[in-house]
């Protein structure tokens, strides 16, 4: 089959916007997610909005990466140096594989937009029982850029010479090996 003749298989997404001070209402990194995966055909599994609370975040992650019909998670917010800014604290001690990639060309697309501030930026992305979770900054822009040029391109099946639809079946090929899920 060639590339272009494979069909496009919508994901479940859920969408986690991590703040002590956002609500649905006026959550615009959220909604710029919640719109973008609905354009590009997926599935907006769920939304959540929780405080910056690394017990909080990271219970609601696992939740969510439990749920069958749930293929991945992105969370918006949390990522920067502030005290209150412990999204990457609270997920990446449950990552089963990083995606230190992630973080680099989410870097490297953010760098052309706003130059050096990009490394205000803590963003990463990682796996969770057989979950795709990428930790997004908390504005529009950041997540509208990770979006557009990783997450995008990466969760569309049509897309090569690779990308994680195709990976997702075996992602939990080591718990079904008798490691413990997390």
């Amino acid at each position: 089959m060639a590339p272009n003749d494979r069909p496009f298989i919508p994901v479940g997404i859920a969408v986690l916007t991590v703040s002590d001070t956002r609500t649905l209402v006026d959550d615009k990194s959220g909604q710029t997610l919640a719109d973008r995966i609905a354009e590009a055909g997926h599935v907006l599994a769920d939304r959540a909005i929780v405080t910056d609370d690394r017990e909080k975040i990271r219970e609601r992650v696992l939740a969510w990466s439990r749920d069958e019909k749930i293929d991945v998670v992105i969370t918006t917010g949390g990522t920067g140096f502030t005290g209150r800014d412990v999204t990457p604290e609270a997920l990446e001690p449950i990552f089963e594989k990083r995606m230190d990639g992630f973080s680099e060309v989410f870097h490297r697309i953010s760098y052309d937009k706003i130059g050096t501030s990009t490394i205000q930026s803590r963003a990463t992305g990682g796996v969770v029982n057989a979950t795709f979770v990428f930790v997004l900054p908390g504005s529009p822009g950041a997540c509208r850029d990770a979006w557009d040029g990783i997450i995008k391109p990466q969760l569309d099946y049509r897309h090569m010479p690779c990308n994680f639809v195709e990976i997702m079946p075996r992602l939990d090929e080591h718990l079904r090996r008798g490691a413990k899920p997390t």
